[in-house]
């Protein structure tokens, strides 16, 4: 035995690394970034404010000002703190880091986040994964059985859900919260793509925290998630979290972001509506099954035996996409696709058209 086998826990020696596929040249539709860049002048604006950045010396450890700045943003209320990571993977990672007891468990709904089971097992945490319901709902019973079965430390809810698009019944959700002895975290990924708001729940459940992200909304380059919830929360969580985990570049920018935060949203809205006349054009192709999308990115169900070779065919088109199938049951020949910009997207529908009118007609 090698002392690398030797040495290293099993479970990560059973794990493959997250896969990133290379994108060089392509038209990038795989990873529900915001394709709309900044306009000129807050280009040259930004760029002018990271010269004057004191790059010999340690960044804000605890981001006060950035926190600060989202929390007027997002609308936060004063009795809730922020704590920032490094994406929203590093807060999951804090999470299960804090939870990590001889035994502990971390429940999620699948399909849904991958890095909910991968950071469980990083951490070495159990991982029970309860599967949705056929047309991707949650299974209300099923997860309340498995609460009381495996009384996780925590839990996962994904609002909207990826990579399936949608919303769940909030009545469940709450009724899940209710049921839990443990911390549920409501995680708002893509919050920005729909008028659902969970900060509410803070409110009425002292075991609920709301976790976002950035990199959704057009800043995915400077890996900034956070999680907001009371202080008693927090503050363990900060226990752990690494000094200077969020870099004097991604502070500066995301405040200077801030700035244009109107500007963001206005780009987020416009990918509502780019998602609508997507989401028809997918609908117009033979045999093609469009799931309802509240997020930047919307799921579709191609022909039996089709996903694969559409996903292939379109990386030889230049275009990548996200290929499900294999991933898990409920996503047998399933196609995850970002939201682009309407040229992106009609260069898309385009290829896909001739794609499946070209294997109809073999």
């Amino acid at each position: 035995m090698s002392r690398v086998k030797k040495l290293i826990r099993q479970e990560i020696l059973d794990l493959s690394a997250y896969p990133v596929p290379d994108a060089s040249g392509m038209l990038k539709l795989d990873a529900m970034e915001n394709p709309y860049s900044w306009p000129a002048v807050a280009k040259e604006a930004w760029a002018d404010l990271l010269t004057d950045l004191p790059l010999n010396r340690y960044p804000d450890a605890s981001a006060q000002q950035l926190r600060d700045g989202l929390k007027e943003s997002m609308g936060v209320s004063d009795e809730y703190d922020i704590l920032l990571g490094n994406g929203s993977d590093e807060i999951i990672q804090l999470l299960a880091m804090a939870m990590a007891k001889p035994g502990a468990t971390i429940l999620a709904p699948e399909p849904g986040f991958v890095m909910y089971k991968m950071i469980a097992t990083f951490c070495g945490l159990n991982y029970v994964g309860v599967p949705l319901t056929s047309d991707f709902q949650l299974d209300e019973k099923a997860m309340l059985a498995a609460i009381e079965t495996s009384q996780p430390e925590l839990i996962f809810l994904a609002q909207p859900n990826n990579p399936t698009g949608n919303l769940w019944d909030q009545a469940a959700i709450e009724n899940i919260i209710k049921a839990s002895e443990g911390l549920v975290v409501v995680d708002e990924a893509y919050t920005a793509f729909t008028d659902a708001d969970h900060l509410e729940l803070l409110d009425r459940y002292d075991n609920v925290l709301v976790m976002r992200t950035l990199s959704k909304v057009g800043l995915a380059g400077l890996r900034l998630g956070l999680i907001i919830g009371r202080a008693e929360w927090l503050n363990e969580l900060d226990k752990i979290r690494l000094p200077y985990n969020i870099n004097m570049l991604t502070q500066a920018s995301t405040l200077f972001a801030l700035e244009y935060y109107d500007m963001l949203m206005m780009q987020t809205e416009q990918l509502r509506v780019d998602r609508v006349v997507l989401m028809e054009d997918l609908a117009k192709l033979s045999g093609v099954t469009v799931y309802p999308s509240e997020a930047n990115f919307v799921l579709i169900r191609t022909p039996d035996g089709m996903a694969r070779n559409w996903f292939e065919e379109l990386k030889e088109r230049g275009i990548l996409i996200k290929c499900l199938d294999g991933g898990h049951p409920l996503l047998e020949n399933c196609l995850r696709i970002t939201v682009g910009t309407t040229s992106q997207n009609e260069r898309l529908i385009a290829a896909l058209s001739d794609i499946a009118h070209s294997g109809t007609v073999q």
